[in-house]
Parts: structure tokens; sequence; C-alpha cells
């Protein structure tokens, strides 16, 4: 019954095989007993017991227990099948036509698409005979440039074949049969994430599916971030105080924007071609996402970290002020927009720190710079010895630094 469904079927449709033999076999059962038996045997092609006279089988399984083997495992399958929940997957395909999926062309059961990559490569190489002798000079003893050319073409012919193999299983590793579900999910997407995306998929060749899906939504992150940032910069450029006059500031832009309209506009008469005020538009989700004034604060060592799109009179409200304590004998520093460059990089705490201590806001932000890296190497806490090291100013500069760093909640009191 095996060798016989092998013949109707084709040999590697288990799954009709099985059906042909009956008895409640399964496909995979199908496949392992005619590895085992015909590809494993010594005397392949035929089995270990080709020979009719070979009775070795009968004598270790009699037939009584064979056929006691067999009632029961009918049983058990027809329970298991009796059981088995209303939605169990199809064990084959209905059929393997071209028709017989959501993408137009592709055949389940062969795994094959009705028009393969390179599907005139054939028709290069289906006259082309090779006979015993052959493109071999009998008095030169070399070969003919005849057979040279026919051995190119057939490395032509391999190699595109090789291509074929790899676009298929690009197909097969990145889902890509599963046309509507991707159509569902680019649909959601806006015009810039679908262009990103359309830009990463020659990517995809050289990827796992995982790593392209986390490769893409890294870029998608680093879109969004680009423009929470530029749009950040516009706000600082138009002297935007906090996030709540930020979104106000936009509704304004966008009913702006709706308002002007070309001088000819005015006087059409057409009512289908007058432009008319569009309602306060809101920040682009993926912006409000980034610059969100509700963020959640991090607690972490019993401190807390306020969110770095917050404003500096919300950073205020949300924490004590810190007060540093003056150095003795020291004259605090008036700092002004015409004697200290960067001034306008620092919130009001800082620059008051930077007053008492008689810091330049350049010598700050290095020093700053240098303390949070060195404290992102050691798990966000450090101790203030490693602190005034790594400012390498006085040491009681350094310590009211480090007091201050810790009251912001940027490091840690290791």
């Amino acid at each position: 019954m095996l060798l016989e469904g092998a013949e109707t079927y084709g040999l590697g449709s288990w799954a009709d095989i099985a059906d042909h033999i009956g008895g409640y076999r399964t496909k995979d059962e199908v496949r392992d007993h005619y590895i085992n038996t015909y590809i494993h045997s010594s005397n392949f092609p035929l089995p270990e017991r080709a020979s009719p006279n070979d009775t070795r089988l009968t004598e270790e399984i009699p037939r009584e227990e064979f056929q006691s083997r067999k009632k029961r495992r009918i049983e058990d399958r027809k329970e298991a099948a009796k059981n088995a929940a209303p939605t169990t997957p199809k064990q084959k395909p209905t059929a393997s036509v071209p028709a017989c999926h959501e993408v137009q062309g592709y055949m389940p059961g062969r795994l094959e698409f009705e028009v393969e990559a390179y599907n005139e490569a054939e028709e290069a190489v289906q006259h082309m005979q090779f006979d015993p002798g052959d493109g071999i000079n009998p008095r030169t003893g070399e070969l003919e440039p005849e057979m040279e050319l026919k051995v190119k073409i057939m490395e032509i012919y391999n190699n595109k074949l090789t291509a074929r193999v790899e676009r298929k299983k690009i197909v097969f590793e990145h889902n890509l049969l599963e046309y509507r579900k991707h159509q569902t999910v680019d649909k959601k997407r806006s015009k810039e994430e679908r262009d990103i995306y359309n830009k990463a998929k020659p990517f995809a060749r050289m990827m796992r599916n995982e790593d392209f899906e986390q490769f893409e939504k890294d870029l998608e992150m680093e879109y969004n971030l680009r423009l929470a940032l530029q749009q950040l910069s516009e706000w600082r450029k138009m002297r935007v105080p906090d996030i709540k006059a930020g979104e106000k500031y936009e509704a304004e832009k966008a009913n702006r924007s709706a308002r002007s309209q070309p001088l000819g506009a005015a006087f059409d008469r057409l009512a289908t071609n007058r432009v008319k005020a569009a309602p306060p538009s809101e920040p682009s989700t993926a912006v409000a996402q980034l610059v969100a004034p509700d963020l959640p604060l991090r607690i972490q060592n019993g401190l807390y970290t306020p969110p770095n799109s917050a404003s500096p009179s919300d950073r205020q409200n949300q924490r004590p002020k810190f007060i540093c304590a003056p150095l003795p004998s020291v004259v605090p520093l008036k700092l002004s927009s015409e004697n200290a460059a960067d001034l306008h990089l620092l919130t009001p705490d800082e620059r008051e720190v930077c007053s008492t201590l008689r810091l330049m806001p350049k010598a700050y932000i290095a020093i700053k710079d240098a303390v949070i890296k060195e404290a992102q190497k050691q798990g966000g806490a450090l101790k203030k010895k490693v602190v005034r090291d790594v400012c390498r100013i006085d040491a009681n500069k350094g310590s009211r630094l480090f007091d201050f760093f810790v009251h912001s909640g940027w490091i840690g009191r290791a």
C-alpha cells in the first residue's frame, strides 16, 4: 500500500499516501517508515527483507499480536480525533494548485510557484546533450571549444538555480506568503514609516526574520527621535517655555497654515475649491509619545529622575530646590549671555550652581558629561571621591557638584 500510494500520488505526498494506506497512519509515520525501510537499507533500493523466503519478521511478531496492535492503534486514534478541538488545522492542503492560496500562483503542496525566479532558465539547456567521449579532440586529447561552451552554460544554469532557491528561502523565512497579514500591518503604518520599511527591505536578505523586525523598529524609533528633536529645537528657537505651551503653539501653527490661501483663491466662486479652516491639530503620535508631559518617574536608589522633556519650571515643582552652599572666601560669579558662552544650555539651578562655584558653562558641561559617562560604566552609582577625581577641580567644588548631580537624579550615591 505504501508503494502503491507513492506511485499514485508521488513520492513526498505523505499525507495522501497515509490516507491511501488507512489504519489511521499519520504522514510522519509513513515518511519515517519509508526512510528507515528503503533509504537506510543495506540492499538499497530494496528493503532488508526483500526476499520472499525471508520470514524473520513473521517469526518476531505473530499475526495475532500484529492485529491487536493495529486494533488498539485505530481505537486510540479514533478517540483522540473525537476529543480534538473543532479548530484542529488540516493535516494537508486541500489541493496543490496555483489558486489554492492567498498568494496567487503558489502551490502549497509542492512548496513551489507557478512562475519561479528565472523561469526561462531551463530553455538554455533543454536540448543540450552530453555523451561519453564527447568534446575530446582525438588528435590533441584536449577539450574542444564547443564542450567548453556547454560547460559554461551549465555553470550559468546552476547559478540561476541557486539564486532561485535563495529567493524562495527568503519568502519562507520572512513569512511573505501571509500576504493579507502583511497588507493589514502595512496599512496601519504612516507614509514615512512605510518609506522607511521599503528602503530597509533589501537588508532582509541577509537577516533572520526576528533580526529584521527589530532592525525595522529601531529605524522607526530613530526617525521618531529625529522628529522630536526637530520639534523641540523649533520650540526653543521660538522661546516656547514648556510642553503645554508647545502644544498650543503647534495648534496655532496649524490654524495659521490652514488660513493661508493663494491670492486668487478669494475670488474663486467654486465652493469645492475654497480652503476651509482645519480644526486645531495635535502633535504627531510619535512625537507626542517622546515629549509627553506625563512621562512616569524612574525610581532608583531612593531617588527619582524627572522626565527629560519636562521644562525647568516643571522639574522645580517636582522636587525641592537645590541650594548650593557657598565656598568660603569665594565671591559668586555673575554670568550673562555676553560673558559666558552656552549659558542658554543650562537650567536655572545649573546656572546658580555655576555662579556659586565660579564655573563657566563650557567647563561645567564637560564635567557633567564625564561624570555621567563614568556613572554609566559603574551601573549608575558613584562615590564622592570618584566624582572629585573625574572633575579634576578643587575638592570642595567637586563635593558640591556630586551633591547636585545626586539631587538631580542623574547619578546614584554608591
